[in-house]
């Protein structure tokens, strides 16, 4: 099978992150990861996506009895001592390591398995830009906009891979929240109407959905520009701009 398709990255990459991705389909999205920076940008934005999710659930408290079944479960029970014997190879003695359980064995094969899980998939520790500076590759294809306010100061970084479907959205520069009101990213195209692609955030950043790919919806596009709207779904930008750039093409 050829990974090439948008859509089926997607669904590889979100399913990998909620844990539905099992068996040797895992396997295989695993080392695909090691060989394709955009496969693990992918997957750092749907752990990002998703962790957002996990903290808006309320925290619940667990029952009493819990942490007494996890411990009866797990914990290793008290065995009479064997008379030592050398190990047959190295496998065998990484065996008589294994019962060791939360000891000292147990606490160095769990540093050698996260350093070998930096190595093999650094974009699980590190952001995209990172992972690429990292092994030499290029940064991902992506459209991007600097907009900035009327004295030319930066305000916003936007930016969404050619072929991805989600955009995120970065404060560089203070913004007042605004009052009865909600600030709007819209796409001003060589030709035709402007079209909104999602809500600003006024600290942070924050990542939205696109009805399309950013190839089908950006590829004409060369404004961003930032208005304040009296409703998130406004069919049309406002005739002030309060912020503005070009987008730009990442490759």
């Amino acid at each position: 099978m050829r990974y090439v398709q948008p859509e089926l990255l997607e669904h590889l990459a979100s399913s990998y992150v909620l844990g539905t991705l099992t068996g040797g389909a895992r396997r295989r999205f695993e080392r695909l990861q090691r060989e394709r920076a955009d496969l693990r940008v992918l997957v750092t934005q749907w752990e990002t996506r998703l962790g957002q999710l996990a903290r808006s659930v309320p925290l619940q408290q667990p029952s009493p009895r819990l942490w007494p079944a996890i411990a009866a479960r797990t914990l290793v029970a008290p065995v009479a001592p064997l008379a030592p014997r050398a190990p047959a190879s190295w496998l065998g003695w990484m065996a008589w390591l294994r019962p060791a359980g939360f000891g000292f064995a147990g606490l160095a094969i769990g540093v050698m398995a996260a350093s070998v899980l930096f190595v093999t998939a650094p974009g699980l520790f590190m952001s995209s830009d990172q992972v690429a500076m990292r092994t030499g590759e290029k940064l991902p294809q992506s459209y991007v906009g600097l907009l900035t306010d009327a004295q030319g100061n930066g305000k916003l970084l936007v930016s969404s891979l050619r072929h991805g479907k989600t955009m995120t959205i970065k404060v560089i520069g203070p913004i007042t929240a605004p009052a009865g009101g909600t600030l709007v990213l819209w796409a001003v195209p060589a030709s035709g109407p402007a079209f909104a692609l999602g809500p600003v955030p006024t600290s942070g950043s924050a990542v939205s959905m696109l009805p399309e790919t950013s190839e089908k919806l950006l590829s004409k596009v060369g404004k961003l520009v930032v208005t304040l709207e009296t409703s998130p779904t406004a069919l049309s930008p406002s005739a002030s701009v309060l912020f503005s750039g070009n987008c730009a093409k990442l490759w």
